[in-house]
């Protein structure tokens, strides 16, 4: 069996996160049938360290752009390919094989006017329906993301596998303790601080987050800081007014984007976790935490609470005011803390990116065939 997979957006956050352990676990579990990686040129490198039967084919194709549509199904038929795994919505309608899409939410449908035109929700919808209908098999991350994608298109059930996500290596290992000392010492972190990790994106709630942490500031809590990472922060000046408007400029620091090995220690020297989402597929960043030993506040909607179980505290993301409970909560209960603790690094275990491919890997093999 021949598998051709698209990782051109291998150093995307989410989808990239997705892309980079599922190949390096087929890597591991798979030595026998063969994998083309379609890449960008600067991702060869890494194509070439996986196994003699992995191999990188570059595509300069952009994302969703029209060349895609020809590009893609030209390198499919010119390698033979057996079956062909898209990584996101985006399916090619001129492929030659079978196809396995994954699909990991439906965000630009349930939240159309965070999107930037009326045409992108258009676009939108109707590659999500081409892949929905056209494919052999649908991949997605959580049962919420299975439901939502049954709510709008019409189609059997049973196409629809549920393989879940999991967590970077990296996070299941605690950073040595000068590395995070120098963390701390570098973004001077010498008050308890509540942490947020994501995109700014609207849907992600940092405004209410922002508010949220407003009322929490008082009391015991009046030294306590929030620190946002996430990038692209100048596109919503929301944000800086919230700060500005809770008289926060002294307690709120936004500090873009941090490799992942500084984002692993400040995990851990975080005292609160909070994921206020209004929507997601999976919801990595409270995994990621709870990996980490970072008790987690996060929303009771769309698939978080099937992600984080009885791990972290849940909160109606609508409401500032159920936020800053949680928070409050959690800040202000050692007690609870620590049970929180351990009840985050047990959950966490039960999600591995070496299941999530097998599973890939079985879809494989039954639409090669059924070709």
């Amino acid at each position: 069996m021949r598998v051709a997979m698209d990782i051109r957006k291998l150093r995307d956050y989410g989808i990239g996160t997705y892309v980079r352990n599922i190949v390096s676990q087929i890597a591991q579990l798979d030595r026998e049938n063969e994998y083309v990686l379609i890449s960008r040129p600067e991702d060869l490198e890494f194509t070439q360290t996986l196994g003699p039967n992995i191999r990188g084919v570059i595509s300069t194709a952009g994302n969703y752009s029209v060349r895609e549509q020809f590009s893609i199904p030209s390198i499919v038929r010119r390698e033979r390919v057996d079956v062909f795994h898209a990584p996101h919505y985006v399916l090619p309608p001129l492929l030659s094989c079978p196809s396995v899409v994954t699909i990991h939410d439906c965000i630009h449908l349930m939240f159309p006017q965070y999107l930037p035109s009326r045409l992108a929700y258009t676009y939108a919808r109707a590659f999500m329906w081409a892949a929905t209908h056209r494919s052999a098999h649908v991949l997605t991350v959580s049962e919420a993301s299975k439901r939502d994608i049954l709510r709008f298109y019409r189609i059997p059930p049973d196409k629809i596998t549920v393989a879940y996500n999991a967590i970077d290596e990296r996070f299941n290992h605690m950073p040595a303790d000068e590395d995070i000392a120098r963390v701390k010492e570098r973004f001077q972190l010498h008050d308890p601080f509540v942490l947020y990790v994501g995109n700014i994106r609207p849907h992600k709630n940092v405004e209410r987050l922002i508010e949220a942490f407003a009322l929490v500031r008082t009391g015991a809590l009046a030294n306590t800081k929030l620190l946002i990472i996430g990038d692209e922060i100048s596109k919503y000046p929301t944000l800086r007014r919230a700060v500005h408007t809770g008289k926060l400029h002294k307690h709120v620091r936004f500090l873009g984007y941090v490799g992942r090995d500084t984002l692993a220690a400040l995990y851990r020297l975080a005292t609160v976790f909070a994921f206020p989402s209004l929507y997601e597929g999976f919801g990595l960043p409270p995994l990621e935490a709870m990996a980490s030993g970072t008790p987690v506040v996060t929303s009771n909607v769309s698939s978080l609470p099937e992600v984080v179980g009885d791990a972290a505290i849940l909160v109606d993301p609508r409401e500032p005011t159920a936020i800053a409970h949680g928070l409050r909560r959690a800040l202000l209960d050692p007690v609870l803390r620590s049970q929180m603790r351990a009840r985050g690094l047990e959950r966490a275990q039960h999600y591995s990116w070496a299941r999530t491919t097998q599973t890939i890997l079985r879809i494989y093999r039954e639409t090669a065939g059924g070709r």
